[in-house]
């Protein structure tokens, strides 16, 4: 034990790594310093007693066997997110993936493009409430995430979710600027407590002043980074209200906030992208014409004013709401079918890895499980889409753009 102890030193020492804003070798140097007391203690204890005492030796034997278990447990967990400065190794991989309990191939992805790539400091914990609550987070939603917040002692965060959160920051970092979709990591069982079901809450916290420096070097308002990251309590209180079913694409859309590809200006976002910049549509009232054409004209100034360098010629879309088989429901003067005419449809193509009428439910509704019987019909968008899916029908993707 005397001989980790100085290993585990000379780590905390040499080694300015650091996971969750804990350097990488406290843990293990506290843990090993308060084990080799402990044994002493133990040991002064027996030689205390009056006389030899079986007993005695073997509850020593006992525990030292148990420490030695819970070291060599400790050492196999600890390679597979300490080794080679970060690196996992083809057998522990497996079992990180195995503790996280996710599929090994999304461990592999997180590590290739993750590597050794710099992380980011979460803000202290002292800050948070206020740094929440600027990202319209709702108390109910703040509470859990500060109740599972990583501190370096907390009992809630296994080295593997340590090292996935740490890991999950540098990858999305490194792709700071950049414009596609991107996962964070891999889909986790949130049931298993608040560090499961917001360790990628915890990953965007981190990277908020380095994507608010961006922004500051880009010389966008600061209104607009606001409202723009803010979209963070928008998608947890849409989450709470779907139970848990929307997070899996939430924690990958909001990477686009977390790199500088996405901005809020007015009633839409607008995605960076190669010479077309995407719209989306938040939840965030009424479908207006005049708050599009507003938030339009917004945008037609705000890119060439922050990014000169990018030539950008149209305005695109992808949408079911571009689905021309909603104007057999809807009024011709309807929010959204005045906002379908902006529009030239491209070609229809099946898209790979989305499901409109999946997309449809998540958006109008909010829930993906509930039976079509049981949804609400308030709204004749609402009576649209059960309609059409109860006849056996399906709603399509379409992609459209216009000229800027």
């Amino acid at each position: 034990m005397a001989v980790l102890t100085v290993v585990t030193a000379v780590g905390l020492l040499a080694v300015d790594r650091v996971v969750t804003g804990a350097a990488i070798w406290l843990k293990p140097f506290k843990s090993t310093v308060s084990i080799g007391l402990y044994a002493l203690a133990l040991a002064w204890l027996i030689a205390l007693l009056p006389q030899r005492s079986r007993l005695a030796e073997r509850s020593a034997f006992v525990i030292a066997l148990f420490f030695a278990v819970v070291r060599r447990g400790a050492a196999r967990v600890g390679k597979a997110y300490l080794s080679g400065g970060g690196r996992v190794g083809r057998v522990d991989l497996d079992d990180t993936a195995s503790r996280l309990a996710v599929p090994v191939e999304d461990v592999d992805r997180v590590l290739r493009l993750a590597g050794d790539r710099p992380s980011a400091p979460l803000p202290a914990k002292a800050d948070a409430p206020a740094i929440l609550d600027r990202l319209a987070v709702r108390p109910d939603d703040a509470a859990e995430i500060m109740a599972g917040w990583p501190d370096a002692d907390s009992p809630h965060w296994t080295p593997e979710l340590r090292w996935l959160l740490d890991r999950s920051i540098a990858l999305v970092r490194a792709d700071l600027g950049g414009h596609g979709w991107l996962a964070p990591g891999p889909v986790l069982p949130r049931e298993r407590g608040p560090a499961w079901r917001h360790l990628y809450v915890y990953a965007y916290l981190a990277l908020v002043d380095v994507v608010t420096a961006c922004h500051r070097e880009h010389g966008i308002p600061e209104a607009v980074s606001r409202v723009t990251l803010a979209d963070l309590g928008r998608n947890l209180a849409i989450d709470r209200r779907m139970h848990g079913e929307g997070w899996p694409v939430m924690q990958s859309w909001l990477t686009l906030h977390a790199r500088g590809s996405l901005y809020e200006l007015g009633r839409l976002q607008y995605q960076r992208g190669d010479t077309a910049i995407g719209l989306h549509i938040p939840e965030a009232g009424p479908l207006t014409p005049e708050a599009v054409t507003a938030s339009l004209d917004d945008a037609r100034a705000f890119f060439p004013r922050h990014f000169p360098e990018e030539r950008y010629t149209a305005f695109s879309c992808g949408s079911w709401l571009l689905d021309p088989q909603l104007r057999e429901y809807l009024p011709e003067d309807s929010n959204i079918v005045r906002f379908q005419r902006r529009f030239e449809l491209e070609p229809y193509a099946e898209p790979e890895g989305l499901d409109a009428d999946v997309e449809a439910l998540r958006f109008v509704f909010r829930t993906l499980s509930t039976p079509l019987e049981k949804l609400p019909r308030r709204t004749t968008l609402q009576r649209a889409i059960v309609d059409h899916l109860k006849a056996g029908r399906h709603w399509r993707w379409r992609q459209g753009r216009f000229p800027i």
